[in-house]
């Protein structure tokens, strides 16, 4: 199936950001809510014709960005799951699988170099080998050296990166890390996260100290993705109405487009929910007709369940649910919603506001579902 491509100036600012990076082999974190649209960023990141044009062909020309979904992580047999060793194998056999997958049939190998790369695949595959957990870390370096002997420059993109805090072990990250350092100038992560990596962390009950040495290397590049654009949400409608046969009028368009914030989630979720043959109510009400809806309510609560605890607690009492209290928690709370852009200050009445509008909406009406 041909992958979905989208304009080279699609997220514009965001990808301007991580190639920049990417050019200076450094890695980067990126953080957004859920519905932000991250599936979509990670493949037009992915997209050869995207890093062309941003970073140049010659560049491109030694350079892979490979995707780590750890979704694909292979199922370990129950006697094994708490063995850290064997969590950490699963991690470094996706990784080299990825990278076979990105690289084949091996160009820029000699045929020596392809058949050790291709033994290195299969030892660490090969679980008739007592050490093959420990020595997994050892067999994923050799894969990877033999690339970077050619003068190839790799970025690691772990998309639901919670899923390997979750699943790994901290030394896991430790080993990355390691990596990294060995290979600096040539090897780089992304991570795309709902939260930054120590709060992520702290929820996993990770000390602040032991994922220090993996943090640090994204210290300097954190970007909190915002929604599209007007001009990308725009398409994005446009693109959803032309597939399904539908047409919605230029009111309805941009009263989606302002209700929705340009949240990805929210917008796919309004199309579907909305029925082009049937009376569509004026653009202020909208909104409680959107939120009428089950699909609307439960995108919303997708974004409300990727905040933290705190951040939860400053939008309630940003719309007067609940009191305030200032503390270093709290304002650092503030802070980081005001970076997701999920808060604005409104000059007009002097005062923090949530966005989008059908986010508030959703807070004061579903009071009893947050």
């Amino acid at each position: 199936m041909a992958q979905r491509k989208y304009a080279l100036d699609f997220r514009r600012e965001e990808t301007a950001y991580v190639m920049e990076r990417w050019l200076a082999s450094q890695s980067c974190s990126l953080i957004g809510i859920g519905s932000v649209g991250k599936s979509n960023l990670l493949r037009h990141l992915a997209t050869l014709e995207v890093q062309t044009h941003f970073m140049g062909k010659a560049v491109v020309d030694n350079f892979k960005a490979i995707t780590i979904d750890p979704n694909m992580l292979g199922t370990l047999p129950v006697a094994t799951v708490g063995d850290p060793g064997v969590r950490a194998w699963a991690g470094y056999e996706l990784m080299m699988h990825r990278l076979f997958l990105a690289f084949y049939p091996f160009d820029m190998l000699t045929p020596d170099e392809m058949t050790h790369f291709y033994e290195a695949y299969q030892a660490l595959q090969d679980g008739n080998n007592p050490l093959y957990a420990y020595m997994s870390l050892r067999y994923f370096e050799l894969g990877l050296e033999l690339f970077m002997r050619r003068g190839m420059r790799v970025i690691f993109m772990f998309d639901e990166f919670e899923e390997l805090i979750r699943n790994m072990p901290v030394k896991f990250f430790h080993n990355l890390r390691g990596l990294r350092d060995s290979y600096k100038g040539q090897l780089a992560y992304l991570t795309f996260t709902r939260a930054p990596i120590k709060v992520l962390a702290q929820q996993n009950n990770i000390a602040q100290t032991d994922i220090e040495p993996f943090e640090e290397l994204f210290t300097d590049n954190i970007y909190f993705v915002g929604p599209y654009n007007d001009l990308d949400s725009e398409r994005m409608l446009k693109e959803v109405l032309q597939r399904t046969n539908k047409e919605l009028p230029d009111y309805v368009i941009s009263t989606l487009i302002y209700t929705t914030g340009g949240y990805a989630g929210l917008l796919r979720s309004a199309l579907n929910v909305i029925d082009p043959q049937s009376h569509l109510p004026a653009s202020n009400d909208l909104p409680q007709y959107l939120l009428g809806r089950l699909p609307i309510r439960s995108e919303c609560k997708v974004i409300w369940m990727s905040l933290t605890a705190p951040e939860q607690a400053v939008f309630k009492a940003v719309v007067r649910l609940q009191g305030y209290e200032k503390t270093q928690e709290s304002e650092l709370a503030v802070a980081q919603l005001m970076q997701k852009k999920l808060l604005r200050f409104d000059r007009a009445s002097q005062q923090l506001d949530v966005h989008p509008p059908l986010l508030k909406l959703f807070i004061l009406n579903r009071a009893d579902e947050v």
